[in-house]
């Protein structure tokens, strides 16, 4: 262990065989004594940190951001090519105002040159609510001062599923910090959900009882 480097005293690591998330206190021959979050001391036989799988957070602390990893589950029937008042409506944000009007010349010099006009223009490209909302999360977070941009910073539409279609966010909070961190997370998914109605979007829920009741009394 001492020889990798494996752990040392004020690690944080996570073993879910004994049930540790916590700070390394001890480090003997014989065992590991973790002192959990919760304040519980769990000890472990050391042999095990070469035997089984743990998590070392040590990697994340010396590095220059705690990365963020979570989706919005997207309600596949609310996506949808961007209507015209859709659009105009998006334009009066600062962040996609610019990038909105280059995409719309872009587009339509592409679908004239190839006839996609009139009748046609359903073969054409068109911007959809989904894809304007991707691009403006990813400015969004790009000009949040709490996220490192030097770091790697994807929105990316993950594979369909029956829950919705995902769309991660991976990006790196500068703070690493458990507590700033959190409220860092719940900052920006309370922005983004409060603004997918603004795109025409609805995040993906299961019916619950109530809906249940309120569709057969239809």
């Amino acid at each position: 262990i001492a020889t990798n480097d494996m752990i040392r005293i004020g690690d944080w690591i996570t073993m879910e065989k004994y049930g540790a998330d916590g700070d390394v206190e001890e480090i003997n021959l014989a065992t590991v004594k973790v002192r959990n979050f919760d304040r519980t001391i769990t000890t472990i036989p050391t042999y095990s940190f070469i035997s089984d799988s743990f998590r070392n957070w040590r990697g994340m602390e010396e590095s220059n951001g705690r990365r963020i990893k979570r989706a919005i589950k997207i309600q596949v029937s609310s996506v949808n090519f961007a209507s015209d008042q859709l659009i105009d409506d998006l334009k009066k944000m600062d962040v996609l105002s610019d990038f909105i009007a280059k995409r719309q010349t872009e587009i339509a010099k592409y679908n004239e040159e190839r006839g996609f006009v009139g009748e046609n223009a359903i073969n054409g490209r068109q911007q959809t609510n989904l894809g304007l909302f991707r691009k403006y999360v990813q400015y969004y977070l790009e000009k949040k001062e709490e996220i490192n941009t030097d770091m790697t910073l994807i929105v990316r539409q993950l594979e369909p599923t029956e829950y919705g279609i995902p769309l991660e966010i991976y990006c790196f909070s500068r703070s690493k910090e458990w507590n700033i961190y959190e409220g860092i997370v719940a900052d920006i998914f309370d922005h983004l959900f409060s603004v997918l109605e603004l795109f025409e979007l609805a995040a993906f829920e299961r019916p619950t009882g109530k809906d249940l009741k309120e569709s057969m009394s239809k």
